[in-house]
């Protein structure tokens, strides 16, 4: 599952965020630009994601593109997992509801941690921490649900607030959430994001794949 996560998702616990056809699903627009396909090698899944998007990104080890499809995008990455990990609750987390959703749009565009669309939060549960006067100056929370495991996302710190942690806390704070379910975290970080990476691997991650992300657009038979 982990090599599909999407795919894992998308038919699994959160089969109903999917639009899907054949051996293709993409999850609904207004969540996340994200879609998967049963075998990223079978073009008869490409054909069937034709069928519901002429855009989409996709993420796995490898992916090579039926003909028809434009390759935009590509971001190198890696995927971690958090098998013997301790999940950390945070007395300053609050959880964040559809009502805070302006102000994390607002973060995540000063932040840029990646897709994170107007109901994103549907996805599952997301943490925040606030400043004294009240600013959502950092999140992180829970996206691609499999059995078995998911996914802690959307960690990201205010500019004005970073150095001090709080990615870190809420990261823990999340898994611990994760845990509690009797499930396993894991997350996706930039290949290039040397921070990040050196943060996951103190909060006890581990290195499990080399992935890419990468848009396609399909431009016809």
């Amino acid at each position: 599952m982990l090599n599909n996560p999407v795919w894992a998702a998308l038919t699994g616990p959160q089969a109903c965020f999917a639009e899907a056809a054949g051996n293709a699903a993409r999850f609904q627009p207004e969540i996340a630009p994200f879609a998967a396909l049963s075998d990223p090698a079978d073009p008869a899944a490409w054909r069937d994601l034709a069928t519901i998007t002429d855009y989409a990104v996709l993420t796995g080890p490898s992916i090579t593109p039926l003909a028809g499809w434009q390759t935009g995008t590509v971001t190198p990455g890696v995927q971690m997992i958090g098998q013997s990990m301790s999940g950390v609750e945070d007395p300053e987390a609050v959880v964040l509801t559809e009502k805070d959703v302006p102000e994390m749009l607002d973060l995540v565009a000063r932040a840029e941690p990646g897709p994170f669309l107007k109901r994103t939060i549907d996805l599952g549960r997301y943490l925040g921490i606030r400043s004294a006067d009240g600013r959502l100056i950092a999140m992180a929370g829970e996206r691609f649900r499999m059995p078995g495991w998911t996914e802690v996302s959307a960690v990201c710190t205010d500019p004005e607030f970073r150095g001090k942690g709080l990615g870190a806390r809420l990261t823990l704070a999340v898994a611990a959430g994760i845990l509690a379910r009797g499930e396993l975290p894991f997350l996706h970080a930039v290949h290039d994001n040397d921070n990040a990476i050196r943060l996951y691997g103190r909060l006890g991650f581990t290195h499990s794949a080399d992935v890419i992300f990468a848009s396609y657009r399909f431009a016809g038979s």
